[in-house]
């Protein structure tokens, strides 16, 4: 895997990374402190893929924006990849700043829609009682509990209306042609863009040069099984030209995009082992999490600790290599076979 730049625009500025590709950088106000947006020269007009999340100080950057790095073009449609906060967060800004054409998936907008708007004490109860199964302390959930939905704090409303893209579409961005492909298990109908001309895919989550995406298990779907989804994913992304330029999410630019998928799927198949070595009495999720995340999480990397270790758990009950039980009080315990 090779670095394709090694400058990184600042807040409010871009660097063209191919031509009529401009890279954004919007920070985020976690450990992962940053998003990568992708600003396309469309005709008289800008597509963007991806937003940021909704905050005072990233409608500041994206009014500097308006005021110098568009050209006095508009934004004419916004290209989400998938709902997570950092990605749709201000979809619905910018699309009535603009009056833009939101696409996405079916499912990543359905998504968005339903836990953006889903913010009742009934929501806040499954929440927590997802967490309590887990086996999460008392505190803990008290602390879930406070916070409530996070993800309606960080996203403005959502569009009512969209433009369904799907597996395999291709659709023209300014010169260049775009060909959608659809990756799962980060999130359900995850869009990453492949341009052949350009030798480039805007990859999203969904491949990320230094850290693994998050493959979780959410209270949600509290059976699902995402795993074999990513592994599927990484499958077929191999088959993309060994020369394609990745423009992730986080991170920078770079190449060498199957020695990276291949390293990926390595680092599943520790954690898997990592986990059936655990399990030989039966084990908490909140037990097990910390076999793979041992150092000191704050309560946002917590959830996802919980969610990457049940993905890696149910997709070893469904390996026929764990088994799921539970105690007395309702809370899940694994156990290797």
């Amino acid at each position: 895997m090779e670095k394709l730049i090694g400058a990184i625009p600042e807040h409010g500025q871009t660097l063209e990374i191919v031509p009529g590709v401009h890279w954004l950088r919007m920070p985020l106000p976690f450990v992962l402190n940053h998003i990568n947006l992708w600003l396309l020269s469309d005709g008289d007009g800008w597509t963007l893929v991806d937003t940021g999340l909704d905050t005072d100080e990233i409608k500041t950057l994206w009014r500097r924006h308006f005021a110098s790095t568009l050209d006095g073009r508009p934004i004419t449609r916004l290209i989400v990849t998938h709902f997570h906060p950092d990605h749709a967060g201000l979809a619905g800004w910018l699309a009535e700043e603009w009056g833009a054409e939101l696409w996405m998936s079916q499912n990543e907008w359905l998504y968005a829609r339903m836990l953006s708007m889903d913010t009742g004490p009934e929501a806040i109860a499954q929440i927590t009682e997802f967490y309590r199964r887990a086996g999460c302390e008392h505190g803990l959930l008290e602390q879930l509990e406070a916070r409530g939905n996070a993800y309606a704090d960080r996203v403005a409303p959502i569009p009512r209306a969209f433009r369904c893209i799907r597996d395999g579409m291709s659709f023209a961005i300014g010169e260049h042609h775009w060909r959608v492909i659809v990756g799962r298990g980060h999130a359900p109908e995850h869009v990453c863009l492949y341009c052949a001309e350009l030798d480039t895919l805007i990859a999203g989550d969904q491949i990320l040069p230094k850290i693994s995406p998050v493959v979780g298990v959410f209270f949600s779907e509290p059976e699902a099984e995402p795993l074999s989804d990513f592994l599927a994913t990484i499958a077929n992304l191999r088959t993309l030209p060994a020369n394609t330029r990745v423009l992730p999410s986080h991170g920078v630019p770079f190449t060498g995009i199957r020695g990276r998928l291949d390293e990926l799927a390595a680092h599943h198949e520790v954690r898997l082992d990592q986990l059936l070595s655990a399990c030989t009495a039966e084990r908490t999720v909140v037990e097990l999490a910390k076999v793979l995340f041992p150092q000191e999480l704050d309560l946002h990397q917590i959830t996802f600790a919980v969610g990457e270790t049940l993905a890696h758990l149910h997709h070893l009950v469904v390996r026929g290599a764990a088994r799921r039980g539970s105690r007395d009080d309702g809370v899940h315990v694994f156990r290797a076979c």
